[in-house]
């Protein structure tokens, strides 16, 4: 190691390091300018003893840590000597400078070995979930239940693809969305809300949208029911099915939407018995299930069926506060060259209004401008209302929580706080898989049981015929020393969903060299785990024919390479390409080009009926009168 490299990570003089080396009784040369790496732990060693003696002599020290912070602070916040902090880092295997940052799972190590009690600061460092607006508005409720008061509900109408799905929303808003975009009218902000006898119910227009689909994926459930559209003429499938099994899993109400009931192959009853077969049962055959028969594009009974929405909304009594906590979820985001970074909020609670200071995900500001979906500028948005915002310093995710500040600052330190802990993600390395064969082995744990359904389902779509997925355990609590010591033993990869990892656990990984890959966004999850099957499946060699070229003379001939003339019957030889010898009907080896000329000068392809020279190699000897089948061989990644 240099010594002016020691100076660094010991933030001291290098003269002043010398005389400390010589007084704790190390000889270094004064003209050496490196030291062996042992003597320069034995020295780190010494320098630090007094400091760690009376550690030792002390009774364990809680310490609060942050997800990342600089080597100083960490000797800062141990009231340590940074020498002995970086020490420790030495000795586990991390080489910092006083300045950099390291993570709080690193960070924890150290302190848990200089004899310290190690939490994490409580502090939110994880984007805020729907399951803390559910918290907050049950909290709220209790505390103040006079304040809360209906509100309109927030519909997603889903269902198989050309269903009838965007043909039925453009006659509930009473205009085909190609035409108002065109015209200007209105603009696309994913929610518009319509009224029926004087009430207001908010549709989420996004069936398909990709945006609304990583908001499913990160969990985010912040529809109240589900209009599940099937055409009469179609009756269930796959898409159906994926619907009904979501609304089972977030409890979410159905009514089922019996489209094109005008066309003459409908079957109404068919419809009624195959959703019966999947568990939904409708009330005209004795289940809890509404149902309306409508066509989408007549119009037909969708007045009856914004009834049934507005019945269903009143049974299930949603209230919400509107002078309360204002909280709301991004349905949509996007920079725009004159407004910046744009994001599409859906209140969910109290009142959003211009000029509010707002973090959301990453992102934090002040609320600059707000529209509704007509376009029209609005000075404050109440529960369940959509609007268009700007004034945000970033871009936030769909699914990602808004919630307000007292002060820009405030919505800043918690926008600074995900930034911080998104930076600790990208600083953890990941080790590389050490994978036996074509089985990827898993260890999964997980906050609450709940996760692990949404988990396997995803997983369920990366199945494949050549790697093969083992999930060994699956269950909720935090990672320990026997997860490590399963997933070594079994070479697994030990995926953590909303959970922690013990200190113990932490060091027994590092020196197992077992992977460990945390995740607060189940997306990400799933993202990561496709990218390591795809590594792990064998790519695919395509083959493209280029021509056939027939030789004429031998010129040359070496051990493996010739010099040869011919010339191009079909297509064309190219410089650098492959091909086969082919004499007579039988192949009877393989080569490439090398160098290709045409009338002396070199060429990167010579066309059909064109005479060339060229250098090849080969595996056996090109004779005259043999053709070659020239051909290319390009390797691409499989994908699942």
């Amino acid at each position: 190691m240099d010594i002016s490299t020691l100076s660094k990570q010991l933030n001291i003089p290098t003269t002043q390091l010398r005389a400390k080396i010589a007084a704790v009784g190390f000889h270094v040369s004064p003209r050496a300018n490196k030291i062996d790496n042992q003597l320069a732990k034995q020295i780190l060693n010494s320098l630090s003893q007094k400091v760690q003696t009376a550690v030792k002599t002390d009774q364990p020290k809680e310490v609060i840590l942050p997800k990342v912070l600089s080597v100083k602070e960490l000797a800062v916040k141990l009231g340590l000597d940074v020498t002995t902090v970086i020490k420790k880092l030495i000795q586990n295997g991390v080489m910092a400078t006083i300045n950099e940052e390291i993570d709080y799972d690193t960070a924890a190590i150290v302190a848990a070995d200089l004899g310290f009690n190690v939490s994490e600061t409580q502090e939110s460092t994880t984007r805020l979930g729907l399951g803390y607006v559910a918290d907050e508005v049950k909290k709220e409720q209790t505390a103040k239940p006079d304040e809360h008061l209906i509100r309109p509900p927030i519909v997603a109408i889903m269902g198989h693809v050309d269903h009838g799905k965007t043909t039925l929303l453009d006659t509930i808003r009473s205009t085909k969305i190609v035409d108002t975009e065109a015209g200007r009218i209105t603009q696309h902000i994913g929610a518009y809300q319509v009224s029926r006898n004087g009430k207001l119910i908010t549709f989420l227009d996004t069936p398909g949208h990709e945006a609304f689909a990583a908001m499913r994926a990160r969990g985010a459930n912040i529809t109240d029911i589900i209009v599940l559209v099937v055409a009469a003429d179609d009756g269930v499938k796959p898409q159906t099915i994926e619907v009904i099994n979501r609304a089972k899993l977030t409890g979410t109400p159905l009514i089922v939407a019996i489209n094109k009931v005008d066309k003459p192959d409908a079957n109404i009853e068919r419809v009624k018995k195959e959703l019966a077969d999947y568990g939904v049962t409708v009330e005209e055959w004795g289940g809890t299930v509404p149902v309306a028969k409508i066509s989408g594009l007549s119009g037909q009974g969708v007045d009856e069926l914004l009834d049934l929405i507005l019945l269903q909304s009143e049974v299930l009594d949603l209230k919400a506060n509107a002078n309360g906590t204002t909280l709301g979820t991004v349905i949509e985001s996007h920079v725009s060259r004159t407004l910046g970074f744009v994001a599409t909020i859906l209140v969910q609670n109290g009142t959003l209004n211009l000029s509010d200071f707002v973090a959301v995900g990453r992102a934090f500001g002040k609320v600059r401008s707000m529209t509704d979906a007509r376009g029209a500028k609005v000075k404050s948005a109440e529960p369940s209302m959509a609007v268009q915002i700007t004034g945000l310093s970033d871009v936030p995710s769909a699914g990602d929580v808004l919630k307000t500040y007292v002060t820009l600052d405030e919505a800043k330190a918690y926008a600074s706080a995900i930034v911080k802990s998104e930076r600790a993600k990208k600083m953890a390395v990941k080790k590389s898989l050490n994978l036996y064969g074509k089985d990827l082995n898993l260890i999964i744990k997980v906050d609450v049981l709940g996760s692990l359904e949404a988990i396997n389902e995803a997983l369920a779509k990366l199945k494949n015929t050549e790697v093969k997925l083992n999930i060994l355990t699956e269950e909720a609590g935090e990672i320990n020393e026997n997860d490590v010591l399963r997933a070594a033993g079994a070479n697994a990869v030990i995926v953590g969903f909303h959970t922690r990892m013990s200190v113990q656990a932490t060091k027994l990984a590092q020196a197992k060299n077992v992977t460990v890959q945390m995740y607060d966004i189940i997306y990400e999850l799933i993202e990561d785990l496709t990218r390591q099957v795809v590594e792990m499946l064998t790519p695919e060699v395509l083959r493209t024919d280029l021509g056939r070229v027939k030789i004429l003379g031998v010129f040359r001939t070496e051990k493996d390479r010739m010099i040869i003339g011919g010339i191009v019957a079909e297509g064309k030889i190219k410089d650098n390409a492959q091909f086969e010898i082919k004499r007579g009907e039988e192949i009877v080896g393989k080569g490439q080009v090398l160098e290709l000329q045409q009338n002396k000068v070199k060429a990167k392809e010579v066309l059909r009926g064109t005479e060339f020279g060229s250098s090849v190699k080969v595996s056996n000897k090109v004779e005259e009168g043999d053709v070659l089948v020239v051909f290319e061989e390009t390797v691409r990644n499989r994908s699942l």
